[in-house]
């Protein structure tokens, strides 16, 4: 027997309920013609009548009361599914992949992830934190879906990276020591230093500061967790160069000082992703939301 035909049922139900063929025709948007094949086609793919015809009212039969009560179900799961795939597409639920780096997430990321969740409450963001080179090359295997890196990066094939906002970076200090108003690489390269680990962009653009004035400083410690560094400083084990993402928000540590530096120093932030064409709606709505908080 072939597969039952979903339009069929849905017009055998929509005769039941509204009474007549004529009252189901209208409400399909269907020729009544096409109305009584569904049925007859029904009916001979049973071998017995589904409505019993010529009353006032058209009746389901025992048969065609078995059916209708089935195909109720049925209708209703295919109007769940399609509803569910429509939702998918159109990005209002679903799962996002996306990378960035400890700081990120504790001063940039939340009012990201409250305006999504506002606006979107059926879609997951699930957040890695990750460097920026490793957060591109998982990008490149598709194990993440977006992915908010420092820049300049290397250019990968088929990952575009747009810019998202500048933030100047900072001297941080502990509070003890003595220091003037503009923190250069001379004076800094002589003090003891933590840096972020070798691997990331943040170490690269601090080295190449400090390079430019011929300096090439060590760090006693090496790490990645943005707040640990800042702890570290206000502990006085040594200075740290990092991002100010917000100047009229800085946190300022019982036990350390955030000074400026000569020549300035800016962190760039940029997003990255694969081609909008072969992105999820619910990808394109989170860089949507990204976007609201872009730095013109």
């Amino acid at each position: 027997m072939r597969e039952l035909n979903l339009d069929q049922l849905r017009t055998l139900v929509t005769i039941v309920d509204l009474g007549s063929f004529s009252a189901a025709a209208t409400a399909l948007h269907l020729a009544q013609p096409t109305v009584s094949l569904h049925i007859s086609e029904l009916e001979g793919r049973f071998g017995a009548p589904l409505v019993i015809r010529g009353g006032r009212r058209i009746q389901p039969t025992v048969v065609g009361g078995v059916l209708i009560e089935r195909a109720r179900r049925l209708l209703r799961e295919a109007d769940d599914t399609v509803d569910a795939v429509r939702r998918h597409v159109e990005g209002r639920v679903g799962r996002v992949r996306l990378g960035t780096s400890t700081g990120v997430v504790v001063y940039l990321l939340p009012q990201v992830l409250k305006e999504m969740e506002q606006a979107f409450p059926d879609i997951d963001v699930e957040v890695n934190i990750l460097g920026s080179s490793e957060t591109m090359a998982r990008l490149a295997q598709g194990t993440l879906d977006i992915g908010l890196v420092a820049t300049p990066l290397p250019g990968m094939r088929d990952i575009v990276v747009s810019h998202w906002r500048s933030d100047p970076m900072a001297a941080y200090l502990p509070a003890h020591w003595e220091s003037p108003q503009e923190i250069t690489p001379d004076w800094l390269a002589g003090k003891p230093l933590i840096f972020n680990d070798s691997t990331t962009q943040m170490y690269r653009i601090t080295m190449e500061w400090f390079a430019q004035a011929g300096c090439n400083p060590r760090a006693r410690i090496e790490l990645n967790y943005t707040e640990a560094m800042k702890s570290l400083v206000a502990a006085g084990y040594g200075a740290a160069v990092l991002p100010l993402e917000d100047a009229a928000k800085a946190e300022w540590m019982q036990g350390m000082r955030i000074v400026p530096l000569a020549p300035k120093l800016m962190r760039h932030i940029g997003v990255a992703h694969r081609a909008h064409a072969s992105l999820e709606g619910a990808t394109r709505n989170l860089l949507e939301t990204i976007a609201l908080f872009r730095q013109t």
